[in-house]
């Protein structure tokens, strides 16, 4: 599952594309803001959020792809992040590849999610020939589930608890939601 080159993916408002130098002070500005991070465990200091921007850029570099920069094709602008993903082994749908999203605060509502998103469920299910993508998150977090519901994706009837957070933090509890090649194809076939 890797490519030659990194990938980048362009939608009509969107370039998803490799990390820049320039990208690092608009994901700290965003991982420091408590609305924008209300649905993780915690907001991350500066240096925080630089270490995980060069984790998904060190990703990008090994195999071509992964969580890339979310940049506003109109303005220039990176508003957050939106790609793809192998999470961590010890999730109930491991080993599998997750589609995600974090956007700031002043482009919610736009559609830039789903947007971003339905790019990459398309590259990952037609280009990397994926069988499934899914996508999880914090039960509270319905505006990520509508995102996830836009797409096409199908929730697991079980919840579970994610194993970075103990059990009875108010966001260990997820949903996890799935989206098959097939039921993907069928949609397109559809329109």
């Amino acid at each position: 599952m890797t490519t030659a080159l990194p990938v980048r993916l362009t939608t009509d408002r969107l370039q998803l594309r490799p990390w820049q130098a320039s990208d690092f002070p608009a994901m700290a500005q965003l991982h420091a803001d408590a609305q924008a991070m209300r649905y993780f465990p915690a907001t991350l200091s500066r240096a925080d959020s630089d270490a995980l921007v060069a984790r998904f850029q060190a990703r990008i570099d090994a195999q071509g792809w992964g969580f890339w920069a979310a940049e506003h094709r109109a303005s220039g602008e990176c508003i957050g992040m939106i790609g793809l993903n192998r999470p961590r082994d010890d999730l109930p749908c491991s080993p599998c590849v997750e589609v995600g999203w974090r956007l700031r605060p002043r482009y919610w509502g736009q559609g830039l999610a789903t947007e971003g998103a339905r790019a990459c469920v398309d590259w990952a299910l037609t280009t990397l020939g994926l069988d499934e993508v899914v996508a999880f998150t914090a039960l509270p977090n319905t505006p990520s589930q509508a995102v996830m519901q836009r797409l096409g994706m199908r929730v697991d009837p079980h919840t579970f608890v994610h194993p970075a957070l103990p059990a009875g933090h108010a966001l260990a509890e997820h949903c996890l939601y799935r989206l098959s090649s097939a039921d993907w194809q069928a949609a397109f076939s559809q329109k």
